[in-house]
């Protein structure tokens, strides 16, 4: 059977963009283009309202997305059902993590995963972990590596890897605005520290609460997505950090900051792979599950 229109367009659904949703099925816009139009056909509804400007799901759209998402998923989960009578499995997985996280964890996590199945294909993103879970439950990915959130959405299943400490970043170089005490913190040192902080997820929360209970707003000289871009920043002497210990350890710029002993800690977060509790129905999620 061939699956490829609804994975056209479900890419399409989900980006709503024709350029980087052709990318993503690596096939061009206009094969792209005439995979969607001849499924309107068949169905004999428009799915896409779309013009030079944008694109956009119509209602008949919005259920077909639902269906072609069930469809795949049962089709996958058959298929490899099938598969693993004969013992060998075969298709393909994607997952979702932040760049340190590809060069932390995957290749433990994967290395003997590749040897026992050599036929299923790994898809990896990176980008912002914050965007990691919203993701899985999007069914954007079938994997993501991520720090657990405070609340596990019911239909998310979670397994740690690791325990990573969040810590405040300083540049190596002094400068006026730098807390003279970080031991002791006081509203008057912190009032006027510029702050380098990820735009959302998890260690964003937690910075706000430590400011919170010190009763200062702070002074935020940049949002930024993605841990890495932080260290970066405050390399360069723009401000102070909030980034998971992890990262900064394997950062190449590690040696131009330095870790402040702030007082009281920020938590420390769990870091583990995590997957929509529907997807460990297919055996090749499962497999890869069981490697954690």
């Amino acid at each position: 059977m061939d699956m490829r229109p609804l994975k056209h367009f479900l890419a399409l659904a989900d980006m709503l963009h024709f350029g980087r949703a052709s990318d993503a099925c690596h096939i061009s816009p206009s094969t792209l283009s005439r995979s969607i139009r001849q499924l309107e056909e068949n169905l004999g509804a428009p799915l896409f309202e779309r013009d030079n400007r944008h694109v956009a799901l119509t209602r008949q759209g919005q259920r077909f997305q639902h269906y072609a998402r069930d469809a795949l998923e049962q089709w996958e989960a058959i298929r490899h059902s099938l598969m693993s009578e004969s013992r060998e499995l075969a298709g393909e997985i994607s997952i979702y993590c932040s760049v340190t996280a590809s060069y932390s964890f995957l290749y433990a996590l994967l290395s003997e995963f590749r040897l026992r199945h050599p036929r299923i294909e790994l898809k990896l993103h990176t980008g912002d972990p914050a965007e990691s879970v919203g993701r899985v439950l999007a069914g954007e990915e079938d994997m993501a590596i991520t720090p657990r959130p405070r609340t596990l959405p019911d239909g998310l299943a979670f397994k740690p890897m690791t325990t990573s400490p969040l810590v405040f970043i300083a540049p190596r170089e002094n400068t006026s605005w730098m807390p003279s005490a970080p031991q002791t913190p006081s509203a008057t040192q912190w009032a006027g520290v510029p702050m380098i902080l990820s735009e959302s997820g998890l260690a964003r929360e937690h910075c706000d609460t430590w400011f919170r209970a010190l009763g200062v707003t702070p002074q935020i000289y940049a949002q930024v997505a993605g841990n890495e871009a932080i260290v970066s920043m405050v390399g360069l002497g723009f401000g102070v950090g909030v980034v998971p210990r992890i990262v900064l350890d394997n950062s190449p710029l590690h040696d131009r900051v330095t870790i402040l002993p702030v007082k009281p800690e920020l938590p420390h977060y769990d870091v583990g792979l995590c997957v929509a509790k529907r997807r460990l129905k297919s055996p090749l999620i499962r497999a890869l599950w069981a490697e954690v």
